[in-house]
């Protein structure tokens, strides 16, 4: 009770001091939480994929290195990014990875079957992705490639809530091996990762279907030709 009452006198005889502190406090707690809120304010990227020309294709080249047959691999994806964060945020450039079809405990097994062999940069498609409704025939947005009628790409700077579609496409180098996508159930596992203008990583894990080379090429007749475009070589 003694203390009880001492407690009031004090802050009765205090209330001048006692009113600074509490000044001081809030301004102290609006000063930090200001720091939270500027530090929350950043992009995020939500990655799905639509139904499309969404898929990947490994086929064998007839060619040979060191007397062992070569594949090629090429990999189309309908990519739709949605900037779900506090903070716009521009789309720099798309990457996936995917795991080799490589038995356990050989070499490059732990980096690239456990691990993900990664395709670090997109590959410009020959022509326009489409597919036919009807007597219509749709043609696919690409996202990061200027359109071939138009040579417009999408618009990828991407303020709060603003969603963006459009088709990524991958080839890789002709190689040989267990370097193709591992395939379960006619689907294998990707990893892909939307690298912001801050070089942050947006990723997401998705399966994809594999198809023959000949489906591939109703989306896209010229599907996993570019490389061999540029090389002067036939496909």
């Amino acid at each position: 009770m003694e203390f009880y009452t001492s407690s009031l006198k004090w802050l009765n005889d205090n209330q001048g001091v006692l009113a600074v502190i509490i000044f001081l406090l809030t301004l102290l707690f609006g000063w930090i939480s200001g720091i939270f809120r500027a530090l929350q304010k950043k992009p995020r990227f939500k990655l799905s994929l639509i139904p499309g020309p969404t898929f990947t294709t490994t086929t064998i080249t007839g060619h040979l290195d060191n007397g062992i047959p070569t594949h090629k691999t090429a990999i189309a994806l309908y990519l739709s990014v949605a900037n779900i964060g506090s903070a716009p945020s521009e789309i720099k450039y798309v990457k996936v990875g995917y795991h080799w079809d490589i038995k356990p405990f050989r070499k490059e097994w732990f980096k690239y079957r456990l691990g993900w062999f990664w395709l670090d940069f997109q590959t410009a498609a020959l022509e326009d992705f489409h597919c036919e409704i009807g007597d219509k025939i749709k043609v696919f947005p690409f996202l990061l490639q200027g359109n071939s009628l138009t040579g417009i790409a999408a618009n990828t700077y991407l303020t709060e809530g603003r969603v963006v579609n459009g088709v990524i496409y991958f080839e890789q180098q002709e190689c040989w091996g267990a370097s193709y996508p591992k395939e379960k159930n006619g689907k294998t596992k990707i990893k892909i990762a939307v690298v912001d203008a801050n070089d942050k990583a947006h990723v997401a894990t998705k399966e994809i279907d594999v198809v023959e080379l000949g489906y591939a090429r109703t989306f896209n007749p010229s599907f996993g030709s570019t490389l061999d475009t540029l090389n002067g070589q036939q496909t």
